[in-house]
């Protein structure tokens, strides 16, 4: 503990508030205390009660900052919006870059839509959701579409001037309010059963329906019948996916949480207006050793925060610690009723919440073999590659070369680079060849590593000029920043003329091509390739590294070639600039056709005057001559 820490334990204060743990100047961990003397002291006394994380913390701390506050709910809330602001790294932190779809209807307008939206705004519109994803939302506003005749475009609606009603009028698809086809009466009866369809209650809706078919059949419209029919198909599919749990129509949020030595998962069921609609994981890094209580009371606040509205009642698998001011914090969120957190013991709740932990735990236990197998394509690849070429540490930085040409013409090379097992697309560089005349792929490998390490040894040295240049070489970016390993597409010899420009730079940086022909390895100084198992992570990193290299070349090369034949039909006309060559191209759309016109028709482009159409078409026709002038 330095001196500036014990200075400021002994001037603490006994209030509540929050406290910022620092380390360099960032902070590091946001907390809250109702007695900031007693807390704060805590993380420096008793070290061996802490937990490893906790203790990893204190280690880091040098400094502190406190926030006076003038109760435990406004540190609660001061809290959540410390941590939402500086995201610390021992925090409790939810990565929530999703907005759910939700349905909104404005009832204050006289002839409101149903629109779709990604936030709850603080009006007085009706919001129905969240729905699971883009398909949910688009199948629900399908069915309405189908029974309910609202409008479903933004046309300003005047009395003084009536529009012609459009083709979904004439479909039965909307009441036309914009042509003075119905009244704001019969307008909000339509709406307010919508507001009853979404709101669960499906009943009223079928039994008109099913009205409606059997009218039909009798009157032998067995085609309006089959519609019809199927209409109510497409309402009952649509119930059914939203599995009935309460018959009083109530909203719920049910929370359960799961938990392994690392990391947290915590599962939120929705269920609005008595039916589950849906439910999703949120993972919790660095969480996993904290208790369930402390886990749901970060996540609650987090959670319903950023427009997200709480219901009613939400079911937590355990209480959150300091519960009652949770539950403060979250009705006033709200606004228009109080939120009850509640942890049912028995009975259709408890089930709920024994369904939502059976899915945390399994959202967590898939989400830790995706890492597994992430981590086994990524920094596992690089491990096993690294025993295979016979390097000592794993490799950080891979970077990958290709030569593209077409016959020695416009020949480029490209540089991917891969970090730890991915690819890091903005390190990606294209090399111009400058040196090498025709199709010699060993020559321009050697000039493009050659280019490629005397800017690396050039920004190291203006670095260290300045005392920028770290000693572990590590933090750099750009071509300062050396690859740790480098793979060659390619045999032997354009290994050997690599690796030859890499000596002359000064150095010494592990190397090997790889044939493409058996996917063979070679090592510098060794005659035997090397053939790895077809199933080896080690061999599918270097093919991606490869592959990648290849295609980034190809596609810089067709780029090249495209704009060149561009520019031997344009580009090396006399008095045909950048601005008549755009003009020529907007008038006629192509080369092709600027080609085949005659220079009357070349004249109507925007300026182009006779001297430049007549060498246009001399360009395009030279066994024609040049025009003379009666």
């Amino acid at each position: 503990m330095n001196e500036l820490l014990r200075v400021k334990l002994a001037k603490l204060p006994d209030s509540p508030g929050c406290y910022l743990m620092k380390s360099e100047g960032q902070i590091i961990y946001v907390g809250k205390a109702v007695n900031l003397k007693n807390r704060v002291r805590q993380y420096f006394q008793n070290a061996r009660d802490h937990t490893v994380k906790v203790r990893a913390m204190v280690e880091r701390i040098d400094d502190f900052d406190i926030v006076l506050c003038d109760s435990n709910l406004e540190a609660l809330i001061l809290e959540c919006n410390l941590i939402k602001l500086h995201r610390p790294q021992y925090n409790i932190l939810l990565k929530d870059d999703k907005h759910y779809p939700y349905l909104r209807i404005d009832v204050t307008q006289p002839y409101p839509r149903v629109e779709l939206v990604r936030r709850v705004a603080k009006d007085k519109a009706k919001y129905f959701g969240p729905y699971m994803g883009a398909t949910g939302v688009r199948e629900v506003l399908s069915v309405l579409r189908a029974l309910f005749p609202l409008r479903t475009c933004a046309a300003p609606i005047r009395k003084d001037a009536p529009r012609r009603p459009c083709l979904h009028h004439q479909l039965g698809e909307c009441l036309a309010p914009c042509a003075g086809k119905t009244t704001p009466e019969e307008y909000a009866k339509v709406v307010r059963e919508v507001i009853d369809f979404l709101g669960g209650k499906s009943d009223a809706v079928l039994a008109r329906l099913q009205a409606q078919m059997e009218q039909a059949a009798r009157e032998m419209r067995y085609e309006q019948a089959a519609q019809i029919r199927d209409r109510i198909r497409d309402v009952q599919n649509l119930m059914e996916r939203q599995k009935a749990i309460d018959v009083r129509g109530g909203d719920q949020d049910i929370l359960a949480c799961a938990r392994d030595d690392i990391d947290a998962m915590v599962e939120v069921v929705f269920v609005r207006g008595g039916r589950m609609i849906g439910a999703e994981s949120y993972a919790l890094e660095g969480a996993g050793d904290q208790s369930v209580a402390k886990i749901l009371s970060q996540f609650l606040l987090q959670f319903y925060d950023d427009g997200r509205r709480p219901p009613s009642e939400v079911l937590c698998m355990e209480l959150p610690e300091q519960a009652q001011d949770v539950e403060d914090v979250l009705t006033r969120r709200r606004e228009g009723g109080k939120v009850s957190l509640r942890e049912p013991q028995r009975g259709t709740k408890h089930k709920l919440v024994e369904l939502a932990l059976r899915n945390a735990r399994d959202a967590l236990s898939k989400r830790n073999a995706n890492l597994s197998r992430q981590r086994e394509r990524t920094v596992g690849a690089c491990e096993a590659l690294a025993r295979a070429v016979g390097m000592e540490g794993v490799p950080r930085r891979i970077e990958g070369y290709d030569i593209s040409n077409t016959q020695g013409a416009l020949s480029v090379a490209s540089m991917v680079v891969f970090i730890d097992g991915e690819s890091a697309r903005k390190e990606y560089r294209h090399f111009r060849i400058k040196t090498v005349v025709g199709a010699n792929d060993f020559a321009s490998m050697n000039e493009v590593l050659t280019r490629r390490l005397t800017r690396a040894s050039q920004e190291r040295k203006a670095l260290a000029a300045e005392g920028k240049l770290p000693e572990d070489g590590r933090g750099l970016t750009g071509f300062a920043d050396l690859p740790d390993l480098i793979l060659i597409d390619g045999g032997p010899q354009q290994l050997r003329f690599a690796r030859e420009a890499m000596l002359s730079c000064g150095y010494d940086i592990p190397i090997f091509g790889l044939a493409k022909r058996l996917e063979e390895i070679f090592l510098p100084g060794r005659e035997e390739s090397i053939l790895l198992d077809r199933k080896s992570p080690a061999l599918h990193l270097i093919q991606r590294v490869r592959d990648e290299a290849h295609r980034f070349g190809i596609t810089h090369h067709r780029a090249l070639r495209q704009k060149a034949g561009m520019r031997s039909k344009l580009e090396d006309i006399p008095g045909v600039g950048p601005a008549r060559r755009r003009a020529l191209l907007t008038h006629f759309g192509s080369i092709s056709a600027i080609a085949g016109a005659s220079r009357e028709a070349l004249c109507e482009a925007e300026k182009i005057g006779p001297v430049q159409a007549d060498a246009i078409y001399r360009r395009f026709h030279p066994d024609e001559g040049t025009r003379t002038e009666e």
